[in-house]
């Protein structure tokens, strides 16, 4: 029997990826039945699954939009509601929902379920994990567990406790904030005792390493005690809804709501403050609806924005603007409005935030309010309609925004020129060059400078940043010379011939393994039987005892013959909504290939062009294996030229030869 060997390294990565997998799949099998998998995946809509996290648009049968697994600037992340399944063409990641969900949202398999059940309101009953499970549970997924209880006690808290409603609920209601909104934002309160949130954790058995790594309490040499003890609490739900972090205002109670100072949660495991958006998950299917989205300063801007009915809004809560912020909402949308105060500081975060923005590809507009007030304040002043109308009518863009503030009372020739080179700066770094030169002419309208100087300066520092990252990649190329680069393998080696027919072969299993292609074959007693392209390349195989090189193909073909006589049996279905991740993002990357592929070039559908295929791949594989086994011969003949005269190396070369010169003939080589 043939069996390539794996290179030893990527076959213990192999071992250690099937190994976790199947200890994921055990803890799910004791939780969930196949019967509840079975209906969750069947309720699935993989468009509306990504299209939580994606802005998608619709591109012929499919849907694209920007890859959230690396920084995509054209969309090339593929949506099949037919085919239920998910690539991008770029980085190649993909699969089914459960499979965006865990890669995404870094979560495991039952919990991509467990989400995915909640959305399709489909019940799942599920057992009491014991101490010895809940001590096998991640320290992520712990986090997660106690996060969410947190925000559960601070909310009960708030509208329960006494202290909760004469303080807490007090507070939130001299800020004009409704009952809904405190709802929808999960707002709560932590009593002022110190270990009032430590001893009610205790009784619900959290452990005191949790209590701390999320942030909701210190330890130091006295023990342990909660860190937002007597103050309003905001939750911060990330993308998917999960709570990844508090941030909390002290409160006098004897004043009933003055406020003193904020303080948030440390980073930790789940919650880095540069990549998470406050209000993001309330917000991101208005996002997509308005195609818009405003960006504040805090907490209570946000909520100040959705009780006037703007809800597509979001706060970097007093952190400067970051790179991971921006590409989030660029998933959502490409414009954007700055709403800040009409302070130096709001003007100071406007002026840092505006060039990032432009060099992710975002269109931005600034809106300052009337000095003195921010969007709480100015809401509260005035009724939903006029803040609305104050925005629509306020709004400028980036150019108009800079103009008016550098240059505005300017008349020093050398000041207005620093103002100028600052504009066109900004407009340096839009990455489109058509939307960068319709503000180059733009510019040279409204400051009244010569196109053609502008275009120019443009030029120059365009150039001065290519020259940068030139010389950062030159830096980064003399780094990695520090290191040891393996030897690639060769264009037309033996083992990269054969891997890539058996890709092409269990390509075919995954798309057509159910189509028949071969019907009324006799059988020994007399009878007559159809086969399928799974079964015929089954038998194939096992007449000569061959198999292919990689154990994870040979699952697939193994199981796509138990399953043929299955009535209804789609492989490509099958395949791609299979509950072992491997073998689903596998078949997700098979089954898009020919996306790729012209008009014309596709891959041939009726039954005996897919015989045809099968017939012509089964006898590369053969080719290949045995032109491999020939240079293996002639490396031991050159090694040790008496080998020749040994009558068994004799008779399995020439044995060799005409079993190669038969299947080149039929090859045409």
């Amino acid at each position: 029997m043939h069996k390539n060997s794996l290179d030893v390294h990527k076959l213990n990565i192999l071992c250690n990826q099937i190994i976790e997998d199947s200890d994921i799949l055990c803890i799910f099998a004791v939780m969930i039945d196949r019967a509840t998998i079975d209906k969750i995946m069947d309720a699935v809509n993989i468009v509306d699954v990504v299209g939580e996290f994606v802005n998608l648009r619709k591109a012929g049968v499919n849907y694209k939009g920007l890859c959230p697994f690396h920084d995509d600037k054209t969309p090339s992340f593929m949506v099949s509601p037919s085919k239920q399944i998910c690539h991008c063409f770029a980085c190649g990641e993909g699969g089914n929902a459960v499979n965006f969900l865990m890669k995404h949202e870094q979560i495991t398999y039952p919990e991509a379920l467990r989400w995915l059940a909640k959305k399709y309101n489909i019940e799942i009953e599920e057992r009491e994990l014991s101490d010895e499970e809940k001590k096998e549970q991640s320290d992520r997924e712990s986090m997660f567990i106690v996060n969410e209880w947190a925000c559960q006690y601070f909310h009960e808290i708030l509208n329960q406790d006494v202290d909760g409603q004469a303080i807490g609920k007090q507070y939130f209601r001299s800020r004009g904030i409704r009952d809904d909104i405190i709802k929808k934002f999960q707002l709560g309160f932590a009593l002022t005792k110190r270990d009032a949130l430590v001893n009610e954790a205790h009784r619900k058995g959290y452990k005191d390493e949790f209590l701390v790594k999320t942030g909701l309490c210190i330890e130091n040499e006295r023990g342990i005690y909660d860190r937002f003890a007597g103050r309003a609490i905001f939750p911060w739900l990330n993308v998917s809804g999960k709570v990844v972090a508090f941030g909390g205002r002290k409160l006098d109670a004897a004043t009933k709501g003055v406020q003193q100072k904020y303080v948030n949660s440390p980073d930790s495991e789940i919650y880095h403050k540069e990549r998470e958006l406050y209000g993001i998950f309330q917000a991101k299917k208005a996002i997509v609806k308005e195609d818009c989205v405003y960006m504040v300063e805090g907490y209570t801007d946000v909520i100040a924005m959705h009780q006037c009915g703007l809800e597509n809004v979001v706060a970097n809560s007093g952190t400067a603007l970051s790179v991971y912020q921006i590409r989030l909402l660029r998933r959502f949308t490409q414009n954007i409005v700055l709403l800040y105060d009409g302070d130096e500081a709001g003007i100071h975060a406007a002026m840092r935030g505006t060039d990032m923005l432009l060099q992710e590809g975002m269109n931005v507009k600034v809106l300052l309010l009337p000095d003195g007030d921010d969007p709480d304040s100015f809401s509260r002043k005035h009724t939903a309609t006029e803040f609305r109308q104050y925005i629509e009518d306020h709004q400028t863009d980036f150019i108009q925004f800079k103009t008016d503030l550098l240059l505005k009372g300017v008349k020093d020739p050398i000041k207005r020129a620093e103002a100028i080179n600052s504009i066109v700066r900004s407009v340096s770094v839009i990455p489109d060059s058509i939307v960068r030169s319709a503000y180059i002419s733009d510019c040279s309208r409204r400051l009244e400078v010569d196109e053609r100087t502008l275009i120019s300066q443009t030029n120059k520092y365009i150039a001065g940043d290519k020259e940068e990252q030139r010389k950062e990649a030159e830096r980064e190329e003399r780094q990695q010379e520090q290191k040891t680069v393996p030897e690639p393998i060769g264009l037309h080696t033996p083992q990269e011939q054969t891997l890539e027919v058996e890709r092409m072969l269990i390509q075919l299993i995954i798309r057509h393994g159910d189509m028949v292609i071969m019907r009324g074959l006799e059988t020994e007693d007399g009878g007559f039987i159809n086969m399928n392209v799974a079964q015929y390349i089954d038998f194939d195989f096992s007449g000569d005892g061959l198999s292919f090189s990689n154990d994870l193909y040979n699952r697939i073909l193994h199981e796509a013959v138990e399953h043929s006589m299955e009535d209804g049996f789609k492989a490509e279905t099958y395949f791609t909504q299979h509950p072992d991740i491997e073998v689903s993002q596998l078949a997700t990357r098979l089954a898009v290939d020919n996306y790729q592929l012209g008009r014309g070039f596709e891959m041939k559908q009726t039954e005996q062009g897919i015989r045809q295929q099968v017939e012509h791949l089964i006898l590369d594989f053969r080719y290949v294996i045995v032109n491999e086994r020939k240079k293996e011969l002639m490396n031991e003949l050159k090694t040790n030229p008496e080998i020749y005269k040994s009558q068994e190396f004799k008779e399995e070369f020439e044995r060799l030869n005409v079993i190669y010169q038969q299947l080149s003939l039929k090859l045409g080589r």
